[in-house]
C-alpha cells in the first residue's frame, strides 16, 4: 500500500495505521468529537469514509452522547464500535459511557489523543492519566507509546473487548506517536471460540431442574442471541420451567412465550420478585446477578435452605461475581442452549401449577391500570407495541418514565431492546441515534424523561444532519420523578432541586428542523405517533402528563405533592 504522505510502500503516519487496524478488526462504526489531539486520525478517516465500504463516522455535538452512540452499538451488534475523543475534558465527558459499558458488558472502545511524549508527567494542557481515570471501569487502559505497536495494541484490545465478559477497552495515543511512521502492518485479533459445556454438564442441569419443584431460569446478559432465545425458550416450555428476564434483558426470550414470568430489577412485579426468593432453584443463565436483578442483593446476599443458585458464563470469575454460587458451569452460552433444547425430562407433579401462578401474575401486572384523565402512559405504550413490527427497536434512559415502557412493552425479539442497566441518564437518544445508523432497515423509537432528554437533546442536530430516521417520545412531567418521588417518600413535604422549568420540546424540536407533535389527551397520540413514523427523519412527539403520577400505579400522596399542572408552570409554555 502507497501512502500519501510516506511516499513508500507500507510507510503509513501512526494515525493511518491506527485507522487501518480498527478496520482490519471490522470495527466499521466510529464515533466523535473531534479533537486537535487526534487530527492524524481524522485524516486518516478521510481517505476511507464516505467510500461506501470504509466505516462510518458520526461526529456529535458532545462527547458524552458520542460514548453512549458507541455503547449502544456495541450492545445491539455484539461487536466493537469505537469512540474517538481528545484528551482531558473530552475523556471525562465520555467516561459515563465507559462505567456504562463495564456494568452491562458491552465491547467498546475510546480512544483518548494525549498530550505529546516529551510533555508527559509535566501537567501539561489537558493532561491526564488514562490508567488512574479508567482504571475501575475499563477491562484494560494502554498509552501507546511506539508507533510501531499501535497494531499489537488494536488487536488486543478489541480481543479484551469481546472476549469473557465483553467490556470497554481504553486507548490513549499520544499526538507524536500519531505522526510518526511506520511500516508495520495491521494484525488482526483472535477470535475466542465458543467454550462448549463440559460432557454431561447439560445432562446434570437438566436433571437440577427436574427435580426442582420451583425452579426459576434467570436470562439475559452478554453475548445472548435470536438463536438462544428460542432454543431456552423451547426448552423451558416443554419443561415447564418459568423464565424471568434479568433488568433489562426483557428482549431475551419473545414476552408472548408461556414459560416468560417477567423482569426482575427496578419497576418489576412485587409478586415476581417474591416468588423469586420462594424458588428453590434458580439457574443464571447468561446475567449477572447483579442489584437491580436481584433486588438489592435479596436474592443472593445469604444462603437460604433448600434453595440452589447456579450460575452459567463462559467467564469464570464472571459466575462468581456477585454470589458465591452453588454451582458454576463455564460455557458459551448458545451451544448449552442448544443442547438443552434437545433435552426433556418429567418434572415433579405440580410444577405446571407453579408456572402457570407466575405466568398469570405476569399477564395482571402487564396489563394497564383503569383509564384515568390526561395521559394514559401504559395505553400509549401499549399502541406503540400494537403498531410497531417485531423488530422494531426501543431505546430508554434512566427514570420513572421507564417503569411504564419496561412493564407494559412486549419485546419479542432479541434485540429489541437497548438501554442502560447501570441507570444512566440522557443514553435513549443517543442510543437511538447509533441504532439508526448501525441498523437502518428498522424502525427506532426512543423513549425519553424530559429530565433525560435534555441531557442529550442538542443531539436532534446530529439527526437532522446524519438524516437518521427515528422518533422520540419525550415524556414530560417537568420534574426528576424518580428523585422527587423518593423524596416524597422519605422527606415528605421537603421537595428541593427536583422541579423542572422546561423549554416548548415542539418548538425546540422545530428550531433544529425535526418536525414534533404535542400530546395532552391519550386520544391524540396515535395520529401523532403515525405522522412522525411517516416523517423520513428524526421526529419528536412531546406527552405532556400528570407531575404528580409517579409510577403505573402510585400518585404522589404526600403533603407538598403537586397534582394540579398549572403550579408546575404549564402557564408558561
Amino acid at each position: 500500500m502507497k501512502h500519501e504522505q510516506g511516499g513508500l510502500i507500507g510507510v503509513r503516519t501512526g494515525g493511518r495505521l491506527f485507522v487501518d487496524s480498527l478496520i482490519r478488526n471490522g470495527v466499521d462504526f466510529m464515533t466523535c468529537v473531534p479533537g486537535e489531539s487526534f487530527l492524524p486520525i481524522l485524516d486518516a478517516l478521510y481517505d476511507v469514509t464516505g467510500t461506501g465500504t470504509g466505516p462510518r463516522l458520526v461526529t456529535t455535538r458532545h462527547e458524552a452522547a458520542a460514548a453512549n452512540m458507541a455503547e449502544a452499538a456495541g450492545k445491539l451488534t455484539g461487536r466493537v464500535a469505537a469512540c474517538l475523543v481528545t484528551r482531558g475534558p473530552g475523556a471525562m465527558h465520555a467516561s459515563i459511557a465507559v462505567h456504562t459499558a463495564y456494568q452491562d458488558g458491552t465491547p467498546m472502545l475510546l480512544v483518548v489523543g494525549q498530550v505529546a511524549r516529551a510533555t508527559r508527567g509535566r501537567e501539561a494542557f489537558q493532561e491526564m492519566d488514562y490508567s488512574a481515570v479508567f482504571g475501575t471501569t475499563a477491562k484494560s487502559v494502554v498509552e501507546i507509546s511506539d508507533v510501531d505497536r499501535i497494531p499489537e495494541h488494536v488487536a488486543r484490545a478489541v480481543y479484551l473487548a469481546t472476549s469473557g465478559r465483553p467490556g470497554p477497552v481504553v486507548l490513549a495515543v499520544p499526538e507524536d506517536v500519531l505522526s510518526d511512521m511506520s511500516d508495520a502492518e495491521p494484525i488482526p485479533a483472535p477470535v475466542a471460540e465458543p467454550v462448549p459445556p463440559a460432557a454431561g454438564a447439560a445432562d446434570r442441569l437438566v436433571a437440577a431442574l427436574a427435580a426442582a419443584e420451583r425452579p426459576l431460569l434467570i436470562v439475559g446478559g452478554p453475548k445472548w442471541s435470536q438463536e438462544t432465545g428460542e432454543h431456552v425458550r423451547a426448552f423451558a416450555e416443554r419443561n415447564t420451567i418459568p423464565v424471568a428476564a434479568a433488568f433489562r434483558c426483557q428482549d431475551a426470550v419473545d414476552n408472548r412465550s408461556g414459560a416468560y414470568v417477567g423482569y426482575l430489577g427496578l419497576g418489576g412485579s412485587p409478586e415476581l420478585r417474591s416468588a423469586a426468593l420462594e424458588a428453590d432453584l434458580i439457574v443464571a443463565l447468561g446475567p449477572r446477578l447483579d442489584d437491580p436483578t436481584t433486588d438489592g442483593f435479596a436474592l443472593t446476599e445469604r444462603p437460604v435452605p433448600g434453595r440452589r443458585v447456579i450460575t452459567v458464563s463462559d467467564d469464570p470469575d464472571e459466575a462468581c461475581r456477585a454470589l458465591i454460587p452453588d454451582g458454576v458451569l463455564v460455557c458459551s452460552l448458545e451451544p448449552l442452549a442448544r443442547l438443552l433444547s434437545e433435552r426433556s425430562a418429567e418434572p415433579p407433579a405440580g410444577r405446571d401449577k407453579w408456572l402457570r401462578a407466575l405466568r398469570a401474575s405476569h399477564e395482571r401486572f402487564s396489563e394497564p391500570p383503569a383509564p384515568g384523565g390526561g395521559v394514559d402512559l401504559a395505553r400509549i405504550v401499549r399502541h406503540v407495541r400494537s403498531v410497531l413490527p417485531d423488530d422494531a427497536v426501543v431505546t430508554n434512559g434512566a427514570g420513572n418514565y421507564t417503569v411504564w415502557l419496561q412493564r407494559f412493552f412486549e419485546f419479542r425479539r432479541h434485540g429489541t431492546q437497548i438501554a442502560p442497566h447501570n441507570g444512566a441518564m440522557g443514553y435513549g437518544f443517543p442510543a437511538a441515534l447509533a441504532v439508526s445508523a448501525v441498523r437502518p432497515e428498522a424502525p427506532v423509537v426512543a423513549f425519553a424523561g424530559d429530565g433525560c432528554f435534555l441531557m442529550s437533546g442538542s443531539e436532534l442536530a446530529t439527526a437532522v444532519q446524519e438524516q437518521l430516521d427515528l422518533v422520540v417520545i419525550v415524556v414530560n412531567n417537568r420534574m426528576l420523578g424518580t428523585i422527587r418521588m423518593h423524596q416524597e417518600r422519605h422527606y415528605p413535604g421537603r421537595v428541593i432541586a427536583t422541579d423542572l422549568r422546561n423549554p416548548d420540546f415542539a418548538q425546540y424540536a422545530r428550531s433544529f428542523g425535526a418536525p414534533a407533535w404535542v400530546v395532552e389527551e391519550t386520544g391524540q397520540f396515535a395520529d401523532a405517533f403515525a405522522a412522525a413514523r411517516a416523517h423520513p427523519g428524526p421526529a419528536v412527539v412531546e406527552i405532556r402528563t400528570d407531575p404528580a403520577q409517579i409510577t403505573p400505579d402510585r400518585r404522589l400522596e404526600a403533603p407538598g405533592a403537586e397534582r394540579d399542572g398549572r403550579a408546575a408552570g404549564w402557564g408558561a409554555q
